[in-house]
């Protein structure tokens, strides 16, 4: 376990997002490998069809993701509070409503995944198989909640360094059965979707037990399971407020690759090669809102408000030095890699890829701010913001699809996303320097009547 409340800022931020960043290459590299595996030994209709499934697995699997990653922020906000009681408390509520949560959208997403892959527009001839892949991945939801859960609570008393041995193993793991399903049993891309889920069950299964012998301060009793209804409702609304404010934003993107999927399987590999190096460009951003997240929330449980706009301005110097790798990168070495991961694709993809992701890196810059806001005032209890920077996204891409797309084509796609997050940062920018607690001094009491 690890106090945020004392010492360096930058240090602490730091040291606390290496091993995230870490787990998150890993991530990466098996999502890129298993991209190859598919497009290799699958062909380049197998991988369009996991592709055209992309953005609906965001929306579904990262509001599970994100709602679990806002739950615990309440656990962190109690340890760094040094409530012990609270914390057992928390973790109660996290297990009963994340696994209810997911049940329910497991029966709802499977009966209608079928109709819902047609309304985006994938082509006809895919999907049987993206729904094939995509049904196994849902059925798996369940799984999805325990292994996050159990990494976002780590996190929330912050332990990263656990999480991220889990998470390696889980990926060695995910290539290791996606071979075997995909290249020795032949089960195609189903295979692929089978080994994700058995992965990430065999982590889930062993980050519970390490928790239940290493951290007692985790281990809620029989009687903290009678959920109090308070601390209910502030937990799901955290929780339901970060997945929805992530649901909104995949939401976008769920609408734009309806968009997309009109321009046939070319375009959509050359979307998919360039949506997987995105979120390795992106990947510091995300990796620094993480750590914001739990430092801010154990700083605002200790009533240390002056250390909540420290973190914040040294987490966005570090954000602006990983803008300027993000674009060298765009320029280097980003080409051999999408023509690795497409498995020697056509060159008109890799430069359709390539373009794509040149011309979004230059305003990264945009999206660390809106990672670390966000994640700020997800932070400080205010959840409302967020969202409505969220839908701003939403409407922006739902735009595009009837007012960039019909004159640009597959450029309209690649214009949408910096055009809003110019619009989307402006909220989170506003309300976050309006913010109590970002403007010195700032009392608990003033906290309280603000």
């Amino acid at each position: 376990m690890k106090d945020m409340t004392k010492g360096s800022p930058t240090r602490l931020i730091l040291t606390f997002a290496l091993p995230v960043l870490i787990g998150n290459v890993f991530q990466l590299l098996y999502n890129l490998t298993d991209t190859r595996i598919v497009g290799a030994y699958l062909g380049e209709t197998a991988l369009a069809a996991v592709g055209a499934t992309g953005s609906l697995n965001n929306m579904l699997i990262g509001f599970l993701l994100h709602m679990m990653n806002g739950m615990a922020i309440l656990t962190a906000r109690y340890f760094g509070a040094h409530d012990r009681d609270d914390v057992r408390r928390s973790v109660a509520c996290m297990a009963v409503l994340g696994l209810a949560t997911a049940a329910v959208l497991t029966l709802c997403s499977v009966g209608l995944l079928t109709p819902l892959l047609r309304v985006l527009n994938t082509p006809g001839h895919l999907v049987a198989t993206a729904a094939a892949y995509f049904r196994i991945i849902l059925l798996g939801m369940v799984v999805t909640v325990l292994y996050n859960g159990c990494a976002a609570l780590l996190r929330a008393i912050g332990d990263t360094v656990t999480p991220l041995l889990f998470l390696i193993l889980s990926v060695v793991l995910n290539i290791g059965l996606d071979l075997f399903f995909v290249c020795v049993l032949h089960w195609g891309v189903e295979g692929a979707a089978v080994a994700t889920v058995l992965a990430q069950a065999t982590s889930a299964l062993l980050c519970i037990g390490y928790i239940a012998r290493k951290y007692p301060a985790l281990h809620p009793v029989r009687a903290d399971f009678r959920l109090q209804r308070t601390m209910a409702m502030q937990m799901y609304t955290s929780g339901l407020c970060m997945g929805f404010m992530l649901s909104l934003v995949n939401a976008g993107s769920v609408i734009l690759q309806s968009g997309i999927n009109t321009f046939g399987d070319s375009i959509i590999v050359a979307h998919t090669a360039a949506r997987r190096l995105t979120e390795m460009l992106m990947m510091p951003f995300s990796v620094l809102g993480t750590a914001i997240s739990t430092y801010v929330s154990q700083n605002y449980g200790a009533g240390r408000y002056d250390r909540v706009r420290t973190g914040v301005r040294r987490a966005l110097t570090l954000g602006a030095g990983a803008c300027v790798l993000s674009v060298l990168a765009s320029w280097t070495i980003v080409p051999p890699i999408v023509s690795w991961i497409t498995g020697g694709a056509a060159q008109e993809i890799v430069d359709t890829a390539v373009l794509y992701l040149r011309v979004d890196s230059a305003l990264y810059f945009i999206t660390m701010v809106i990672v670390i806001y966000r994640n700020t005032l997800q932070s400080i209890g205010d959840h409302v913001t967020p969202i409505i920077s969220s839908l701003c996204e939403t409407f922006g891409k739902i735009g595009a699809v009837f007012l960039l797309i019909p004159p640009l084509g597959y450029f309209g796609v690649i214009l949408t996303e910096p055009i809003v997050w110019a619009i989307m940062v402006i909220p989170l920018i506003v309300q976050l320097h309006r913010n109590p607690v970002m403007r010195k001094p700032a009392s608990p009491a003033e906290i309280a009547t603000a």
